[in-house]
């Protein structure tokens, strides 16, 4: 059997409520996914059955007894990734496979695609209440002064990158929590591969697990991270 192309990360922390209609979209049997449970509830559970029954597809299901984080799932699943070329989404499926699979046709000469719910040309099916955007924008605009990255959204859940560049970095990443994608871009840029940002089809789920303490606790991390703290 061919290794797949693309490998695609999905943290799942207690999703059992939210998993299915992602687990439904899983029709490519070209691309790998590779799933993170670390939570409590049944989620590897509804994978595994899933997997069972879709013989056809390429399904990871990795689980650990403890909380790894946003960021530590995503490594988790990094280093298990067999393609040439390795994303993440979120579990909550705001962006769909098909837009990761996008991003991946849009590399080119680039190292990485991010997507972005700032750009023009970006789809809200269901935009973020005021306040999270407002958010938001603040934290981006924090995240660009701090360490000078271009990107006007470093937290939608859609990045792929060349599994080479991931590689480079990935023994220099410290953080565990949702601030991962701005350290993870931060050293990307730093070693000076080309990453793109891209407008995507976005759908706001309504059941967002980040609170305004979570955005505070991400920023204090960063700026330990930013001057070596």
């Amino acid at each position: 059997m061919n290794h797949p192309s693309v490998s695609i990360v999905i943290p799942a922390y207690n999703e059992s409520g939210r998993i299915r209609p992602l687990l439904s979209e899983l029709t490519d049997s070209d691309l790998e996914f590779i799933f993170v449970c670390d939570g409590t509830d049944d989620t590897a559970d509804i994978i595994q059955d899933y997997k069972k029954n879709h013989p056809d597809m390429t399904i990871k299901c990795l689980t650990f007894p403890h909380r790894l984080g946003k960021g530590g799932g995503v490594r988790a699943g990094f280093t298990v990734a067999s393609g040439s070329l390795v994303g993440f989404m979120d579990a909550d499926n705001s962006t769909k496979v098909s837009e990761l699979v996008r991003l991946s046709r849009l590399m080119r000469d680039h190292d990485g695609v991010i997507g972005s719910r700032h750009l023009p040309g970006q789809i809200l099916q269901r935009k973020q209440p005021l306040f999270r955007r407002i958010q938001s924008r603040i934290f981006n605009g924090l995240i660009r002064l701090l360490f000078g990255l271009p990107f006007y959204d470093t937290q939608c859940g859609a990045k792929i990158f060349k599994k080479e560049a991931l590689d480079a970095v990935l023994p220099d990443l410290r953080s565990n929590g949702f601030e991962f994608d701005v350290e993870l871009l931060w050293h990307l840029s730093r070693k000076g591969y080309s990453l793109i940002e891209v407008p995507v089809i976005w759908n706001d789920t309504l059941d967002s697990r980040l609170r305004l303490s979570d955005t505070l606790s991400m920023l204090a991390t960063l700026v330990r991270i930013r001057f070596h703290v």
